[in-house]
């Protein structure tokens, strides 16, 4: 019965993958908030249980399907940034100065403002952190809505101009591997005990060698996987001229196998492999291709989570959900994250982009895998009342900045056409 129900969620997220998206186009409603809402229907329903809901008996489970879903977003965000970063170039930094100060000062500031909430809230140190780290990276597969479409190609110079999207975007790519330090905090924390007993160790190999090991495991991943399939001298090897698009899953699998075997975080390895991939040939149309497998299969997974999750939350993922995890919830999505946007932002971007760029801090599926993935490592760290936090945490972000994601983009959108309108008529003039 179990593999029977699977298979029916799978098939009716499969064709709501395809047909929500352009039923929901005029309307301030995304495909997650209706996911989300079946979900709930469903779970209210004489359904068999047979479903693996429960996280703590199927924790393994959840862990390598939310991992999956990630792992492909961040490919695709990869391969969908036209906005180079280039390593020797200290311009080219600067113009991605909007994600340096989110990673850099807003991430760190809401994962100790989310810990400290938990802990005031009789949370011990270790989930107090645990929640803090779960909840503070902008998912990049339910943001998508406030993300950029995908790579421009052609035979044009390419680049991104809206500073609103291509910031929530590239966030979203590096910041859930670098979450993950915060992640292993809180782990070291519930079994290893006083902090000075590891700290050390955390700053050298967790905060700093994981992450140097990922991102060159993805680049040379990414190098070499670009060089085959557009300079090979084997014709069989030149897949860009084939269009063979399944290389986009064949890099994911390679940048994460890679970077996971020498020790680095896998999740930057791939959003590393994409950039890498991303800047050979940059306006050639088998990127294109490739980001549009990608954005298929991603499609396919969240919705699959989303209509999964909505059953669980009626079906008793919320039993442990108290006044106190609400708070933390509407905290985080309507203070916190907006809060610590403005701090990391002052003085960039106007202020239009500034507040909606700290508005949309999406929570999604990585913080179902960081959860998953903490649990499995330290048994106080399987909470049942972290779960029901998160979880809700989720639900009121996929409806609050669903409902949001469009009125308040083509509001932006509007406002930065009127400023260049007006900036070229003073220019003109």
């Amino acid at each position: 019965m179990t593999a029977d129900l699977v298979y029916l969620v799978a098939g009716g997220s499969l064709l709501l993958a395809v047909v929500l998206p352009e039923l929901l186009d005029r309307w301030a409603i995304s495909a997650p908030m209706v996911l989300v809402g079946v979900g709930l229907l469903l779970g209210l329903t004489p359904l068999p249980d047979g479903m693996p809901l429960d996280p703590q008996e199927n924790r393994a489970t959840i862990q390598h399907v939310t991992e999956l879903a990630v792992l492909v977003a961040l490919m695709g965000v990869g391969l969908a940034l036209d906005r180079p970063l280039e390593v020797r170039r200290l311009a080219s930094w600067r113009r991605w100065g909007a994600t340096w100060r989110l990673l850099g000062i807003g991430m760190p500031i809401t994962i100790a403002a989310v810990a400290l909430l938990a802990w005031a809230a009789g949370a011990s140190p270790a989930v107090a952190l645990l929640l803090g780290a779960a909840l503070a990276p902008t998912d990049p597969v339910l943001a998508s809505d406030v993300q950029v479409a995908g790579p421009q190609t052609g035979d044009h110079e390419v680049d991104e101009d809206d500073e609103v999207r291509f910031t929530l975007t590239s966030e979203a790519g590096l910041n859930d591997g670098l979450a993950f330090p915060f992640v292993y905090a809180a782990i070291l924390l519930a079994t290893e005990g006083a902090v000075s007993g590891w700290a050390l160790e955390w700053v050298g190999w967790y905060l700093v060698g994981k992450v140097v090991l990922g991102v060159l495991a993805g680049i040379v991943v990414g190098r070499v996987l670009a060089y085959a399939a557009f300079h090979s001298r084997s014709r069989s090897l030149r897949l860009a001229e084939r269009g063979e698009s399944l290389m986009a899953l064949a890099a994911l699998v390679s940048a994460y196998g890679v970077g996971e075997v020498v020790g680095g975080y896998g999740f930057l390895a791939v959003f590393a492999c994409a950039m890498t991939f991303r800047s050979a040939e940059r306006s050639h149309d088998y990127h294109a291709a490739m980001h549009e497998v990608t954005e298929r299969l991603e499609r396919l997974l969240t919705l699959f989570v989303l209509l999964v999750l909505g059953i669980a939350l009626t079906r008793g993922l919320l039993g442990s959900l108290d006044w106190k995890g609400v708070a933390i919830a509407v905290a985080l999505v309507v203070v916190v994250r907006p809060l610590a946007g403005l701090i990391g932002l002052h003085g960039c971007l106007e202020p239009g982009e500034r507040r909606a760029v700290a508005f949309f801090g999406v929570r999604g599926v990585g913080s179902i895998f960081y959860l998953a993935y903490a649990g499995g490592e330290a048994t106080e760290l399987a909470s049942d009342w972290l779960w029901s936090t998160v979880s809700f945490t989720i639900v009121l972000s996929v409806f609050v900045h669903g409902a949001l994601a469009a009125p308040v983009m083509r509001r932006v959108g509007a406002s930065s056409a009127r400023t260049t309108s007006v900036g070229a008529s003073s220019t003109g003039a």
